[in-house]
């Protein structure tokens, strides 16, 4: 059986689907943008927006009963490749020990014209 997860301390899903789901002990996200969720407000650059996102991912993870040690996968989304090695650095504070599979992407454009979006896959 899926289970939604949701919570106010990551940005609200802006469309039909849901923040998360959890199946059979595996969480899988929808892509987190950096958005506070208080305030609705994006912070400027791609250290400031990876930190703000990833915050924001921790944030869905901890609702779902799980973390950032957990998760096995993660896709990030950036809109410029010259923004990578900022992002590694915001990235590396916050996935530590063994770091999940990654993929990341160069894309054209993200929800909001962010710098980034990130998904993951995480078990509890």
């Amino acid at each position: 059986m899926k289970k939604a997860i949701s919570t106010d301390k990551a940005p609200a899903a802006i469309g039909p689907y849901s923040q998360a789901i959890e199946v059979n002990g595996m969480v899988y996200t929808s892509g987190v943008i950096p958005v506070v969720p208080s305030t609705g407000e994006i912070p400027e650059g791609a250290a400031a927006q990876a930190d703000q996102a990833i915050g924001n991912l921790a944030a869905l993870l901890k609702e779902a009963g799980t973390s950032t040690e957990n998760v096995v996968k993660t896709t990030v989304f950036i809109k410029n490749m010259e923004d990578f090695g900022t992002i590694n650095e915001v990235y590396a504070k916050y996935f530590t020990g063994t770091y999940p599979a990654r993929s990341c992407v160069e894309v054209a454009r993200l929800p909001k014209d962010v710098l980034i979006e990130i998904e993951a896959i995480a078990i509890k």
